[in-house]
């Protein structure tokens, strides 16, 4: 019995300018992982090679311990995919959408994709070039849910919405992911969906993953301390994550704050978001 839904292990891809680099990490089922990193990191390119989109240079990727090119009929009907963007055809309607998603998916349930288009107030018979950003991403939400896949995977898919149709698709996730057998990887530039929603969050920057860690642990120990430049000479080096210097001001990434509250008394130890995680991982340095 695998308790992974999905497994990357050791993935690489080089481009000229560019290499996805030994990229593992995995994704438990019932769980909701969230991919973050500034753009270029290679979040993307991570996407498209779990789904065999580009050719991997080494590394395997497998769902529920097989590779997608063991089983590829089944394993699509399992898989539920939302790009940043539309794939269809402009000309078509959702109505239009629903027919030939029919004939794509063995598994497709017309019930439930007109449900979630009354939901999310689509109309069945506009082409789909009059909607909004936002409209084609949920359109693009609805079709992935309507054939029962067993795992989301998503690319930027709440880029667009505004914020009240931003939570109420976030609602939507986690009841996928209730029944425990479903999960999701969600890759996303708005930390704070991530922070509603993941259990885990993976960090890739430069093509590296830099950790795959248990949001909850990010969120109630990772701290930030503020500081002079005396403070920040005192601080064990060993206990910085990264630092960044900002006009007079020091923020020094730690991973116990606690720790830090009780052992630099004179400087301000913050609560860390994930946002000023990964800011101070791409914009900071590192000691040594």
């Amino acid at each position: 019995m695998h308790t992974h839904a999905l497994e990357l292990r050791g993935v690489t891809k080089t481009y000229p300018n560019f290499t996805l680099d030994n990229v593992s990490f995995c994704v438990p089922k019932g769980s909701i992982v969230g991919l973050i990193g500034e753009n270029g990191a290679g979040k993307s390119t991570t996407i498209n090679a779990i789904l065999d989109l580009i050719q991997k240079n080494a590394g395997t990727v497998t769902f529920w311990g097989k590779e997608l090119s063991a089983d590829p009929k089944q394993l699509k009907e399992d898989i539920g995919v939302v790009f940043d963007g539309i794939h269809f055809y402009e000309t078509l309607t959702p109505a239009k959408v629903g027919k030939i998603s029919a004939h794509a998916y063995q598994q497709w349930d017309s019930a439930v994709f007109n449900s979630y288009l009354s939901k999310f107030q689509l109309p069945l018979d506009k082409k789909i070039k009059t909607f909004s950003k936002g409209m084609k991403m949920k359109l693009g939400i609805a079709v992935a849910l309507s054939h029962h896949p067993k795992i989301l995977i998503l690319d930027e898919a709440t880029s667009g919405l505004d914020p009240v149709m931003r939570d109420d698709i976030l609602d939507v996730f986690l009841d996928f992911v209730q029944d425990e057998h479903h999960s999701i990887l969600m890759s996303s530039h708005i930390t704070t969906d991530l922070e509603k929603v993941a259990d885990y969050i993976t960090f890739i920057h430069q093509g590296k993953i830099v950790f795959s860690k248990q949001k909850d642990e990010l969120i109630y120990n990772y701290g930030v301390i503020r500081c002079g430049a005396a403070m920040f000479d005192a601080i064990n080096k060993n206990d910085i994550l990264a630092f960044r210097k900002r006009d007079f001001q020091w923020d020094v990434l730690v991973a116990d704050k606690e720790k830090a509250r009780r052992t630099y008394k004179n400087a301000i130890v913050d609560d860390a978001s994930i946002d000023d995680i990964l800011l101070l991982y791409v914009k900071g340095e590192r000691v040594g």
